[in-house]
């Protein structure tokens, strides 16, 4: 997200903790354990999850510091590795959205997951959700899939499901046993409303699913160079998180060993305080309001330039994203 200049915007609250975190003499720069710092890890369960989560309750959400979405991903794919392979009747097929980052199936392959595919998601011709494909490719999908979902904000197209259209595919998850990977890369950045954007995820905990998410720090937060990020592992039974928390030690120590701390201590520090939670959601709101404003000039131009075709997709789009239709 950059300002009128062209760079990314500073924000007030982020800038004076990181400050006082610098200056702060009982901050140890120590390595953190592998899984990452306790408090950031509980914190960012909540954010995502609610505070009042089944699954927190029950003790069967595992939560992981992880190096950047991209890396939350890659941690995530290993455990499937790991773990969700250890069922025979997984053939190990994991489905991307038609539209999405050309990185991830490479992510995925790199954890030795090969049966990588694409489920219908985005219209181009419409510019919109092609709500009535993505149910029959996920229909028709291999039993235990893993299937790759934006909670909000889809990237790069902007374009999201309704809550009917959501529990639509979840039921489809449901009855084809499909295992959800979703994606929240921008809580709070695409309908002003933290709880509402993460909907779709708590949805499925409501429901008893068992899921991953990968949660990226650094739109909501701007912090794009301190690569802050989280993955988290939600279990039918907390009998298994123990193992499952083993393999992740074992899988991190491959990967980067330690997370780092500043970035992770930021989130934190404003994740643990009322007032900080409260300034942080009003800039939140003030970052949409502005994204929104901008949509509609480009949608107004194109129409003042006589540009065939209809632009309202461009105002329905949800988030830092949209996909504008040009040829």
């Amino acid at each position: 997200y950059l300002g009128e200049d062209g760079q990314p915007v500073a924000v007030p609250l982020i800038q004076k903790i990181k400050q006082q975190i610098a200056t702060d003499p009982t901050l140890i720069p120590e390595y953190q354990p592998p899984l990452g710092i306790a408090e950031f890890n509980s914190r960012a369960t909540q954010l995502a999850l609610g505070r009042d989560s089944r699954a927190i309750l029950e003790n069967r959400v595992l939560g992981l510091q992880a190096v950047g979405s991209s890396g939350a991903v890659r941690l995530g794919a290993e455990l499937l590795k790991r773990c969700y392979c250890d069922s025979s009747s997984w053939a190990g097929h994991v489905l991307l959205p038609s539209v999405c980052d050309e990185t991830l199936a490479g992510t995925f392959e790199a954890a030795g997951i090969v049966e990588v595919r694409r489920y219908r998601y985005w219209d181009d011709e419409k510019n919109r959700v092609c709500v009535e494909e993505t149910v029959e490719d996920l229909e028709n999908a291999p039993e235990q899939s893993v299937v790759v979902l934006s909670a909000s904000g889809h990237h790069p197209t902007g374009g999201d499901l309704s809550q009917d259209e959501w529990k639509r595919v979840t039921e489809i998850l449901v009855k084809r046993r499909l295992l959800p990977f979703f994606f929240l890369l921008a809580q709070g950045l695409c309908s002003r409303d933290i709880d509402q954007d993460s909907w779709p995820l708590r949805y499925c905990v409501s429901l008893g699913m068992e899921l991953m998410c990968a949660q990226s720090f650094s739109h909501n937060f701007s912090l794009y160079g301190e690569r802050v990020a989280h993955l988290l592992c939600v279990l039918k039974e907390n009998t298994t998180l123990v193992a499952v928390q083993s393999q992740a030690e074992k899988i991190v120590q491959t990967l980067w060993a330690r997370p780092p701390v500043e970035g992770a201590r930021v989130v934190t520090t404003v994740l643990s305080n009322p007032a900080h939670m409260v300034e942080w959601q009003e800039g939140l709101k003030g970052t949409v309001e502005r994204c929104m404003l901008m949509k509609e000039r480009l949608r107004e131009k194109l129409r003042l330039l006589g540009s065939p075709g209809t632009w309202e997709h461009l105002i329905k789009s949800r988030g830092l994203y949209c996909c504008i239709g040009l040829s």
